[in-house]
């Protein structure tokens, strides 16, 4: 996957993360679902995006850690909606799917990128 596609994915995953918090009920606990959900869910995208354009390794590496934290804690909501009942779990179980897909990718990029900033050159 390229860094584009990997983007687009993560859009549109915020995107649908957007749906679910329109669709979430207008009570106490489904309006702070929806405020801790919107934020968290839409926040690795534009993250992500701006470590494409980092200024060092170090610099890449810290904004696809943020993406990933709020992934996680997307995920997080997710599991949470489904155990509080808030909505069907058949609606939601592929959005968590999903974010946990992105999350092992984006897990990847952070371990692959570390050990590539560790490594000794040749010249030591």
């Amino acid at each position: 996957m390229t860094p584009l596609e990997l983007s687009e994915r993560l859009w549109r995953f915020a995107a649908r993360i957007g749906k679910v918090v329109d669709s979430l009920p207008d009570s106490r606990l489904g309006r702070h679902v929806a405020g801790q959900l919107v934020r968290c869910g839409t926040a690795s995208p534009p993250n992500y995006d701006e470590s494409r354009v980092a200024e060092s390794r170090a610099d890449f590496i810290h904004k696809v850690r943020i993406a990933l934290k709020e992934l996680a804690e997307t995920c997080g909501w997710l599991r949470f909606i489904i155990i509080a009942e808030l909505l069907p779990e058949n609606r939601i179980a592929p959005l968590h799917v999903e974010g946990s897909e992105l999350t092992a990718i984006l897990a990847k990029s952070v371990k692959t990128a570390s050990s590539r900033k560790s490594r000794p050159t040749s010249e030591q």
